[in-house]
Order: structure tokens, then sequence, then C-alpha cells
């Protein structure tokens, strides 16, 4: 079920630290050791499954199903505003099991949207060639 050099299977299966916050037959959660801000969960399939592109389809519902409900107990449990819900695919991954970050935000809480520069497509041309190479991929 798990990869063994995978540092979150070995959380997973009780074999390294973690401080869990949930656990269930589809997905763990817990404290991200290098944490944002306190209260910042990690929630990770049980299976390992490096991206979300890896994740059995089948899986993908009930696992997002739990992250929708950590990210609630987050924003309760830490008396937050909100919360950043994201994950990476590969790029930037620094565990390649696939993972979510929920993070608690508040206002002025320093984090600024997203945390890269944005840009916007310089014609509604360019932005319509992009969609069709999407479009396309699926």
């Amino acid at each position: 079920m798990g990869d063994t050099g995978c540092v979150f299977c070995a959380i997973v299966a009780g074999g390294a630290a973690g401080h869990r916050v949930f656990e269930d037959d589809t997905a763990v959660a817990f404290l991200d050791a290098r944490p944002l801000f306190p209260g910042h969960v990690l929630v990770v399939p049980r299976r390992h499954a490096e991206t979300l592109t890896d994740l059995p389809e089948a899986e993908v519902g009930p696992f997002f199903t739990r992250v929708r409900r950590i990210a609630g107990a987050v924003e309760r449990g830490m008396g937050a505003a909100g919360s950043f819900v994201a994950a990476n695919n590969r790029v930037s991954q620094s565990v390649p099991h696939f993972h979510v970050h929920v993070v608690p935000r508040n206002r002025k809480d320093g984090l600024r949207g997203f945390f890269w520069p944005r840009t916007r497509y310089a014609s509604e041309e360019e932005a319509e060639r992009v969609a069709a190479r999407v479009r396309a991929a699926l």
C-alpha cells in the first residue's frame, strides 16, 4: 500500500512521527513540520500516489471530502478568518506523495494571494490559443 522510501507513507503507517489531527481509511492529516502558520496541516491519501493524476479517480472525491472537512476544522480550531488550500503536482512537491496543504489565514497575516508574481495574457488571441491547447489535451 505504501512506498518504503516515502516519509509520508511512514507517517501513515505509524513508523515516523507526525502530529496527527485526523485519519481514516482514505486519508491521514497531520501538522506540517515547517508550517507557514500554526495549524498548517498536510492531508495525504492513505494509499501512495505521487501526484493528483496518479490518485485513482474513484478515490479523488472521497479524498477531497476529507480535505474539505480538515479545512473547516483548521479554520474553526485556529480561529482563522479563512484558509489557503493548495497542492503541488511534481514541481515544488518536496515529498513525492500527493498532499494538500491547509493553511489557516487571516487578513494582514503577511501572505499575499498566491506566493508568486502573476501576469496577464498579451491578448485575447493568446488566451484563446492557450485555452485551445488545454482543451485539445483533454
